[in-house]
């Protein structure tokens, strides 16, 4: 299995937690990130990701390594959505298992934490006004 990935179908969240199954931990900690109706006072009707994939991968990997070594947990996994999405479809999902829950609580959270600010992957929602926009993305929005 790999660790992280980078789908455009929807995530089988079943599949993802089975993967992580182990008889040697006593906790699983899951994160869900949903696509919601809702930005800055805007209302949202779907979201869309660009992901620059083999960049993305490795530091995946990368994070998930880091998460593994730093909280003692024996398995960790990610994947991440690319492309046009609808409300309250799961943008992306970490699972952490790890023989005691307070590990996998914290890996959980680095891992998601690092994700959103490491990993090459951009953000456009679109509004109910019928404008989109591209957010969190200084650089899109300079030469945008």
């Amino acid at each position: 299995m790999k660790r992280f990935s980078v789908t455009t179908r929807p995530i089988d969240l079943d599949l993802f937690r089975g993967q992580l199954t182990d008889p040697r931990c006593g906790a699983y900690v899951q994160f869900e990130g949903w696509i919601r109706d809702h930005n800055e006072g805007q209302a949202v009707l779907r979201l869309e990701y660009e992901v620059y994939e083999p960049l993305a991968v490795k530091e995946g990997e990368t994070i998930l390594s880091e998460a593994t070594k730093r909280f003692g947990i024996l398995r960790a996994a990610a994947v991440h959505r690319a492309g046009l999405m609808e409300l309250g479809e799961a943008a992306v999902v970490v699972g952490v298992a790890s023989p005691h829950r307070a590990e996998a609580f914290d890996a959980c959270r680095y891992v998601i934490d690092q994700l959103k600010v490491r990993l090459p992957i951009w953000k456009k929602e679109h509004y109910a006004s019928g404008k989109t926009e591209w957010v969190n993305c200084r650089r899109c929005a300079e030469h945008g």
